[in-house]
C-alpha cells in the first residue's frame, strides 16, 4: 500500500500550534517595545502575548510527549531530537559568547574604549567580593549538578525514587541560587546604567540567571512527569534534554565566576 511506513522516521500531523506560536510570540515582543516606549497599552499587548506563548508550550509540547508515549519517538528520532538538543545548546554558547565579548572588548583594551577611561574597572567603582556570595553560588551550581547526575543515574537503573529525590534537591538548589542572586543584586554597589562595567556585568549574570530560571522549571515539569510515570530507563529524553541544559547553566556560571567576579574585579575595592 502507498500509504503503508516503512521507515524509522516520524512525520508529524498538520499542527496548528507553530503558526499561533509564531504569532503569539510577535504579539508579545512587540508589546515589550511598546512598553519600553512608555505607549499606555504596551504591558498588555505583551501580557496578552506571553498568555498565548505559554499556552502554544503547553499544549505543543504535549502533543510532543503524545507521540513519544505512543511510540512515534524510535529510535532514529530520539537520536535527531537529541542533535537538535545540541544545536539548540550550541546556539546559546554563541548568545553567551555575545556578552563576554562586550566584556572582554571593554576589560581587556580600556584605552581603545572612551567610556571605560583607561582603566578596568572603571575608577570609582567598587566591585562584588567573589569569595563570598557568588562563591556561595559556585558551591550551590556543583552540587545541582552533582544531584541531577544521580537523578539520572537512578532512573537508567530503575530507581524511581533515587530519581524524583535527585531532581527535587537540584529544584531546590537552583532556587535558592536564585535567590541569593536576587540578594546579591539588591545590594550590588553599582548600577545597570551609569558604566559600562555595571552595563556587561548585569547583561552578562542576568541573562544567565534567567537561564537558571528556566533549567528550574524545565526540572520542575520533568519532576511533574517523574511522578505520572512517563519515564523509563530507554526513553527519556525529555529528562536527559532538562539535564544537558542544566550542566550548560553549570559550566557558563563557572565561567563567568572565574572571568567576570574574580579577574574582572581583580584591583578593584570590595563593597562593604
Amino acid at each position: 500500500m502507498a500509504a503503508t511506513k516503512n521507515h524509522d522516521y516520524h512525520l508529524v500531523e498538520p499542527d496548528p500550534w507553530p503558526l499561533i506560536g509564531a504569532m503569539t510570540a510577535g504579539i508579545m515582543f512587540g508589546g515589550l517595545v511598546m512598553w519600553f516606549h512608555a505607549n499606555e497599552y504596551g504591558k498588555f499587548i505583551f501580557g496578552l502575548g506571553l498568555l498565548g506563548v505559554l499556552v502554544t508550550m503547553y499544549n505543543w509540547w504535549g502533543n510532543t510527549i503524545r507521540e513519544a508515549h505512543g511510540g512515534y519517538h524510535t529510535p532514529v528520532v530520539q537520536l535527531h531530537l537529541r542533535y537538535g538538543m545540541i544545536m539548540f545548546i550550541a546556539s546559546e554558547v554563541m548568545f553567551f559568547l555575545a556578552w563576554f565579548w562586550a566584556f572582554f572588548d571593554a576589560s581587556l583594551f580600556p584605552s581603545a574604549v572612551d567610556a571605560v577611561g583607561g582603566h578596568w574597572p572603571p575608577k570609582g567603582i567598587e566591585v562584588l567580593n567573589p569569595w563570598g556570595f557568588p562563591l556561595l553560588n559556585t558551591m550551590i551550581l556543583l552540587c545541582s549538578g552533582t544531584t541531577v547526575t544521580w537523578a539520572h543515574h537512578s532512573l537508567i537503573h530503575g530507581n524511581r525514587d533515587g530519581l524524583k529525590l535527585g531532581l527535587l534537591l537540584t529544584i531546590l538548589l537552583g532556587a535558592t541560587f536564585t535567590f541569593v542572586q536576587g540578594w546579591e543584586y539588591a545590594h550590588a554597589p553599582f548600577a545597570f546604567k551609569g558604566s559600562i562595567y555595571g552595563s556587561t556585568f548585569f547583561m552578562a549574570t542576568g541573562f544567565h540567571g534567567f537561564h537558571v530560571l528556566v533549567g528550574t522549571i524545565f526540572l520542575i515539569v520533568c519532576l511533574i512527569r517523574a511522578n505520572r510515570g512517563d519515564f523509563t530507563p530507554k526513553q527519556h529524553f525529555g529528562f536527559e534534554a532538562a539535564a544537558w541544559y542544566w550542566h550548560f547553566v553549570d559550566v557558563v556560571w563557572l565561567f563567568l565566576f572565574t572571568v567576570i567576579y574574580v579577574w574582572g574585579g581583580w584591583g578593584a575595592p570590595h563593597a562593604g
